[in-house]
This record gives C-alpha cells, sequence and structure tokens, in this order.
C-alpha cells in the first residue's frame, strides 16, 4: 500500500475519514473538496444505532453496531477530547402511541441480540425532561460528536499525514491525474460522476440552542423522542443542544422553513420545556444522501474508481466502517 495514491472527492465527515484512513495506511492522498461546507457542518453528530433502529433495518443495525465499536476501539485517537459531548442515550415516548412504538423497537433491539432494559422512571435518569414523561429506555454505549468541530479535527488530522488538498472536480477523470485510484465520496452529488449511482437528496432542517446564564444546565446525554409519532432528538453541545431533524424531499432547497422550525421547536419543549428560555441561535438545513433501501453505497466501481455515499441520516455513525471497508478495497488491490 506504501506505493498506492490516492484521490478523494468530497470534504465531509465521509471523505475526510476515508482519506485520514488511507493516509494512516501510507497511502499519498489529495482531497476534492468545495469551498463551501455542505451537510456535514448541518448534522446532529449522533452515533446512535440502537436508538435509531426499526424493525426492517437489520443490516443498517449490524453495520451501525459494528461502526459504533470502531468509534469506541480507536477512530477517536489522537482527536481532542471535546469532540464528544455525550456517552449515552436515552430514548422515550411522550403519549401511549409513542409508548407503543418504544415497546416495537425494544422489542425488535432483543429479538436481534441486543436487548435494553425499558423503564418508567426515565425522569429520574433525565430530570429536564417534562412531568408526565415516564417511559424510555438507556443505550449506554452510543455517543454523540460535536459534527463541526470533528470536520476540524480530521481536517487537521489529515494535514498531519500530509494529505494535500485540491479543488472540486466536475468529472472523475479530472480527479485521475496523478493518481492511481478515485473515491467517490461527495454525497448527494455522487450521481453526477458516476451516472447511475441511486442517490438523491433528502432534506433534515436542524436548530442550534445555546444556553443562557439563568438557564437550566444543558442535558447530558442524548434524548431520543417521539412526539405524536414525530422524531425528535436533543445532542447537547458545550454550549447548548442541537435540535432535529425534519426528513422530507424537496429537491435540492436549503432554505429552513417555517414549518419545520416550528415543529422541531415545539417537539423539543414538549420533551423539555426548559428549552424555551434558551437562544434560538441557528437554523439551517443538510441534504442527506439517501438510497432506495436506505443502504450506503460502499465499495469498488471499476479497478480504478471506489465509492461511498447513500450513508444517509447515518453519516457520522458509519464513518470509521466506511473508511475501514474503503482501505480493504485498496489493500485488496494493492495484494493483486
Amino acid at each position: 500500500m506504501s506505493e498506492q495514491s490516492l484521490a478523494v472527492i468530497g470534504g465531509g465527515v465521509i471523505g475526510l475519514a476515508v482519506a485520514r484512513r488511507a493516509a494512516q495506511a501510507g497511502l499519498s492522498v489529495r482531497v476534492h473538496r468545495a469551498a463551501q461546507r455542505g451537510a456535514s457542518w448541518v448534522a446532529g453528530g449522533m452515533l446512535t444505532p440502537h436508538s435509531e433502529g426499526w424493525p426492517g433495518e437489520e443490516q443498517l443495525l449490524r453495520i451501525g453496531l459494528e461502526s459504533l465499536r470502531l468509534w469506541h476501539g480507536g477512530f477517536l485517537d489522537g482527536l481532542p477530547d471535546d469532540v464528544v459531548t455525550a456517552r449515552e442515550s436515552l430514548v422515550i415516548a411522550v403519549d401511549r402511541a409513542d409508548v407503543a412504538d418504544l415497546r416495537t423497537v425494544a422489542a425488535w433491539l432483543a429479538d436481534q441480540g441486543h436487548p435494553v432494559s425499558l423503564t418508567t422512571a426515565a425522569r429520574d435518569i433525565e430530570p429536564l425532561l417534562a412531568q408526565g414523561i415516564r417511559h424510555g429506555f438507556l443505550a449506554a454505549d452510543e455517543l454523540a460528536v460535536d459534527n463541526r468541530k470533528l470536520v476540524e479535527a480530521l481536517e487537521n488530522d489529515c494535514e498531519k499525514l500530509d494529505v494535500r488538498w485540491a479543488g472540486p472536480v466536475e468529472r472523475v477523470e479530472d480527479a485521475r491525474y496523478g493518481v492511481e485510484t478515485v473515491v467517490i465520496a461527495n454525497g448527494i452529488d455522487a450521481p453526477s460522476l458516476w451516472p447511475g449511482l441511486q442517490v438523491r437528496p433528502v432534506k433534515g432542517e436542524v436548530l442550534r440552542l445555546r444556553w443562557r446564564r439563568g438557564c437550566v444546565p444543558v442535558p447530558q446525554r442524548v434524548v431520543r423522542a417521539r412526539v405524536h409519532g414525530r422524531p425528535v432528538y436533543l445532542v447537547p453541545r458545550a454550549d447548548g443542544v442541537v435540535i432535529g431533524a425534519t426528513q422530507y424531499e424537496r429537491g435540492r432547497d436549503t432554505a429552513p422553513s417555517v414549518t419545520g422550525v416550528r415543529e422541531l421547536l415545539d417537539d423539543a419543549c414538549v420533551v423539555m420545556p426548559a428549552l424555551g428560555e434558551y437562544e434560538l441561535a441557528e437554523c439551517a438545513a443538510g441534504l442527506r444522501p439517501m438510497t432506495p433501501d436506505n443502504m450506503p453505497i460502499v465499495g469498488r466501481l471499476d479497478e480504478r474508481t471506489l465509492v461511498a455515499t447513500g450513508l444517509g441520516r447515518s453519516g457520522f455513525l458509519l464513518a470509521p466502517w466506511t473508511a475501514e471497508r474503503i482501505a480493504a478495497e485498496l489493500l485488496v488491490g494493492a495484494q493483486a
């Protein structure tokens, strides 16, 4: 592998994770990235395969758990400690229908060999929850990261490993100059480089609330809920909370909508009423690269081209798994 050279198209969390892993393995790496930040800059940064799981997504659960083990097993080595903002998740239900969904997920996880313990004392675990919220389960090994700090930390690590930066490209051939292999890792734009990839943009709005003097403290764990059937999550940050995320198809529209923002605020305050005193610091929307079956597209396209896209809502969670898959493909190619 030491003689190999690689161009990675895409400077989000997936492209950076792939570039970092390849450089660690001794490859000469160049990353083609745009000046503007993409979906990785908007994300919540949750690493939560248990609490995001849903019946029918058994394979996604499996690779999510595999990737979570990689997060715990060394992916964070060399990165700043404050990249991690939470070390467990609490999944809660608000009304009777939400309790039924909670029990469905818990039973499904148990059937997959990953049982969780249901509780009827959720406020004992997270006192900031609204009165009347009792049902939930705790996922003790899940994590959350500050997405922006992580992206910057990966960029810094790549620079320490002599990864080179270059501008965006419009064709795969434009990235081939001076390298043996190209990895397409530019999210929703991947089909423009390789027609036929089944990836589409799915919009998701995210809010950032900032703690203010006199407000209740920032929660210490990820809180996920269903509020009248709508999913909402609250993710701690050093200075506040990230709230997300809506999910609907609007092409490439990244303008936050009044309806989306209102629903997120309403649902978040139903779960944790004291958040209403925080500062509304940012409203943003990103475009998740989704596939028809919600499974990522990671692997080889031809002898000189690999792809890492379609990670959907699990881009941060699956970054280590994706990087290892691409590295394995490169190693096989080097040994052939």
